[in-house]
């Protein structure tokens, strides 16, 4: 009697501990994630991070109800290489090819790469890119009227609805997965570096036809008053106005979601807001006294806060990760005389830091960065460094899966302190690019090194004043004294300079660091 008993308490054992694993799987469902990426946006942009000079009320609620970030990052001082390490978890300047992309620019993310959307997809994950991609189409160039592939579809996302490029570049048109959206096949779409025609239309012989007027290189084809990077014919039916960008993404962001409520899912939102030409809805038209760049920033705000009511109505709050972040710093002056310089007034877009879009000094890459996940998240302030290239190693570790050993190369798993778990570590380095100059900053705990071979553009505009070049390639910075890194302290710290010195040159030798 006794032997048939203990018999039967492991298999009972077994059988409970069993049916409790399937029922916490049951309780604790993968979460959902919504990465939101704005444009150009710069750490002092918003209220939480100092703005006084415009209200965020939806980024600050976001912020108070999460981790806000004093040392968030992304990769690179300009778009194409952060969104390629973004979605590669590597550094953009291992890869050719990955500057700011050209309007006719192929698929810089070749198929067979692993992104942190193919990883989440092996997990179960439904995936979507909304937004500006700026990450080429097509192979070798796009087929504007045809199949747009290699694309998004090819490297992990189930579907796409896409600003193709930028859009202070041609072509003004959607793509929803491989087609340019509403195209009519009797007018077909050509896209070119050069004018067709000696008589074409363009910001230089029909300036006074402009309604935002271009200030330097913006000055190709005109659409909707405004002259761009490039030239373009035809595609009528299918071109978009500027002013109904941001609606677009919030409608096509919601409908998705609300699609794909029971999930699991990753929407990658990338905002169009603020980068040039800043043309934000009629209704946000004089929002600010900054002009239409303060106006873009409360665009996006709102934009964010439609994301925010649409999980709150799905009741999907509570099981899903929101990430916001930019993907590089701001700039004023980006090539359209739209009132940015002139109406700055006390604002600071780079809030204490120097540099921005285009630099390697803070302000280019220190950015808002934001976590939230209600329930699981504590509210709170981080100083722990994390990055953008780091959310595909993150993301793959909250989704359970492994990375390949090739891929991802420079993405950390900083998971816990994106979460903002108590003594949780973010990074203990950071490389930082511009567009692939050759210009790099490496931040080691306090202290960051400074590499120049190219003398980028003036950014006095973004930090009221010029900014003091360093005599030689290298300068040294303590950032805790010096957060606008003013003062050049690599004489009195020799060793300290040739010890990040070395260590930027190997990490820039190797294939990866992770």
């Amino acid at each position: 009697m006794f032997h048939r008993l203990t018999m039967r308490i492991p298999t009972f054992a077994l059988l409970l501990s069993a049916f409790v694993i399937t029922h916490s799987s049951f309780a604790a469902p993968a979460p959902n994630i919504v990465v939101i990426m704005a444009d150009d946006l710069g750490f002092g942009d918003v209220g939480c991070y100092g703005a006084t000079a415009l209200k965020t009320p939806n980024i600050d609620q976001l912020a108070a109800e999460g981790q806000r970030f004093t040392s968030g990052y992304c990769s690179a001082s300009t778009c194409t290489p952060t969104r390629f390490s973004f979605l590669t978890g590597t550094y953009a300047f291992r890869q050719k090819g990955t500057g700011i992309a050209a309007p006719t620019a192929p698929a810089i993310i070749m198929p067979g790469t692993e992104t942190v959307a193919s990883l989440l997809q092996k997990s179960g994950y439904q995936t979507a890119v909304i937004g500006k991609w700026h990450l080429g189409l097509g192979d070798p160039a796009p087929d504007w009227n045809g199949d747009l592939k290699p694309g998004p579809l090819e490297i992990g996302f189930n579907h796409c609805f896409l600003l193709p490029t930028t859009n202070d570049r041609v072509p003004q048109v959607f793509v929803k997965d491989h087609r340019v959206l509403n195209l009519d096949p009797k007018d077909p779409l050509w896209v070119g570096n050069k004018a067709p025609s000696e008589d074409y239309p363009t910001g230089i012989n029909h300036r006074d036809s402009l309604k935002m007027d271009w200030s330097h290189g913006h000055n190709g084809t005109i659409h909707n008053g405004i002259s761009r990077i490039g030239f373009y014919t035809g595609g009528m039916a299918a071109r978009f106005r500027d002013e109904d960008l941001g609606d677009a993404w919030v409608k096509q962001s919601n409908e998705w979601i609300e699609a794909h409520k029971d999930g699991p899912f990753f929407l990658f939102f990338a905002s169009h807001d603020i980068h040039v030409p800043r043309m934000p809805h009629e209704r946000f038209q004089g929002a600010t006294t900054l002009g239409f760049r303060g106006d873009s920033i409360v665009e996006f705000d709102w934009c964010v806060g439609e994301v925010m009511k649409t999980l709150d109505r799905l009741h999907l709050a509570e099981n899903t990760l929101v990430v916001l972040c930019s993907d590089n710093g701001p700039v004023l002056d980006d090539g359209y005389k739209d009132g940015a310089v002139e109406k700055i007034g006390d604002h600071r877009p780079a809030g204490p830091y120097s540099g921005g879009k285009y630099s390697v000094l803070e302000g280019g890459t220190r950015i808002p960065f934001i976590t939230r996940w209600k329930g699981r998240i504590q509210p709170g302030v981080s100083d722990q460094v994390v990055c953008t290239i780091d959310l595909a190693a993150s993301l793959a570790a909250l989704a359970g899966v492994n990375l390949p050993e090739n891929a991802c190369r420079d993405s950390f798993n900083v998971l816990p302190a994106l979460l903002g778990e108590t003594n949780a570590k973010g990074r203990d380095h950071l490389l930082q690019q511009d567009n692939g100059s050759g210009n790099f900053g490496l931040r080691v705990g306090d202290w960051k090194l400074v590499r120049r071979k190219v003398k980028t553009q003036s950014q006095a505009t973004v930090t009221k004043k010029k900014h003091k070049e360093a005599k030689g390639p290298h300068a040294l910075y303590f950032l805790p004294d010096d957060p606008a890194e003013e003062n050049d302290v690599s004489a009195a710290n020799p060793d300290k300079t040739a010890e990040l010195i070395a260590k930027l040159d190997a990490l820039i030798n190797a294939e990866g660091s992770r």
